[in-house]
């Protein structure tokens, strides 16, 4: 059982690599951080004693003053170092830097400088570490105008605002998701390497990743269609984007029902990709789900009776509660990294129909149980 220090531990990648460790309780337990063990050497030094790895994401990314951004990221780096020195700490120490290490910016230069420090320590300590050099990362709940220029167009074109492109250039990036895989393969095959280049997982323009956000806004929030995605980048993104939605406000979303005297007729999806259509009965009283994915699209419809859906972000008490009703049928979409369950509510059987984007597999389910 390893025990594994995040730096940063609330941040976007902190977040991220919190959440997935803790699919793997058998192989890993995380060692809770706090912000505040910066300000105290007592908390510090236990902290990095408790540890057998330490992931320094903790860093500054934007700020009016460049000087700031470097005080602080060479700051920290200097008081986790200090620490691993009083402690005689043999922990392998990972740190994420960046591609902009060798651009004419001080937050590249305040990377790049953490990087070496550490790797200083290292060779002098007898200590394994990994210096890992990261293109530019996007994914869910990265925070608008400071993680990415993805976070910040998802979050605006969402929430029905126009976004600017200052330049349009070609980013070189990888999925949160892609960089966890890769952190964890790190620490698992206890990579001892002072620069480690993580390589982008895919490429586009500026403009190119707007007009994409913008297509998923008017095919799928605006239309209720799930967009065709034809590669592992485009469901990244698209899957990014959904987090952005004002979910309280957007669900449950009404059907539009055709009626005649035959009786009525609703269109229950409409697909740009493929997937797996199943259909339910509840009884009154009956729980289904307390599960979330990780990497799936699904939609709960009501097609008949009283439900409640509930939806909790994994790592948040929160509990969003949604009321649907076969007199109007109507659907919620379940965002990744949401637990989320069906009641019935009523008195008579439920009817549902859900839908996933990859029909179940059972050696890579991407199902993980967890009680709203």
């Amino acid at each position: 059982m390893l025990k594994i220090g995040i730096t940063g531990q609330s941040g976007f990648v902190g977040t991220h690599l919190y959440n997935t460790i803790g699919l793997e309780p058998e192989t890993f337990t995380c060692i809770n951080f706090d912000r505040s063990f910066f300000e105290d050497q007592t908390k510090l030094d236990e902290y990095v004693l408790s540890c057998d790895v330490i992931v320094h994401l903790a860093a500054l990314n934007r700020h009016n003053e460049q000087e700031v951004i470097y005080k602080t990221n060479t700051g920290l780096v200097k008081t986790l170092l200090a620490s691993l020195n009083r402690t005689e700490s043999k922990a392998h120490v990972i740190i994420s830097s960046s591609s902009q290490e060798d651009r004419d910016n001080l937050y590249g230069k305040s990377k790049k400088e953490g990087r070496e420090l550490l790797a200083d320590w290292s060779l002098k300590a007898n200590a394994t570490f990994t210096g890992m050099i990261i293109p530019n990362v996007f994914g869910p709940f990265g925070e608008p105008y400071y993680n990415s220029v993805v976070a910040t167009f998802s979050h605006q074109v969402a929430n029905g605002e126009e976004p600017k492109i200052e330049v349009d250039g070609q980013l070189k990036l990888i999925y949160v998701g892609e960089l966890v895989s890769e952190i964890i393969k790190v620490i698992k095959e206890k990579i001892n390497k002072a620069s480690y280049s993580i390589k982008h997982t895919s490429e586009a323009k500026v403009s190119e990743l707007l007009s994409l956000l913008k297509n998923y806004k008017n095919v799928y929030q605006d239309k209720g269609e799930i967009p065709e995605i034809t590669s592992t980048f485009q469901l990244n993104l698209f899957n990014t984007f959904r987090c952005y939605m004002n979910i309280k406000k957007h669900y449950p979303v009404k059907f539009t029902q055709h009626t005649d005297p035959r009786g009525s007729f609703v269109e229950i999806i409409r697909l740009g990709v493929g997937g797996q259509v199943s259909f339910s009965t509840t009884v009154p009283g009956i729980t289904r789900g307390n599960h979330y994915h990780t990497r799936k699209i699904e939609r709960f419809a009501v097609i008949k009776g009283k439900a409640l859906i509930q939806l909790r972000k994994i790592g948040t008490d929160e509990v969003l509660d949604f009321y649907l009703d076969g007199d109007e049928p109507s659907y919620v979409d379940m965002p990744i990294w949401y637990t989320h369950n069906i009641k019935n509510i009523g008195d008579e059987v439920l009817y549902t129909n859900f839908w996933i984007n990859e029909p179940y597999n059972q050696k890579n389910p991407d199902t993980y149980f967890a009680e709203v």
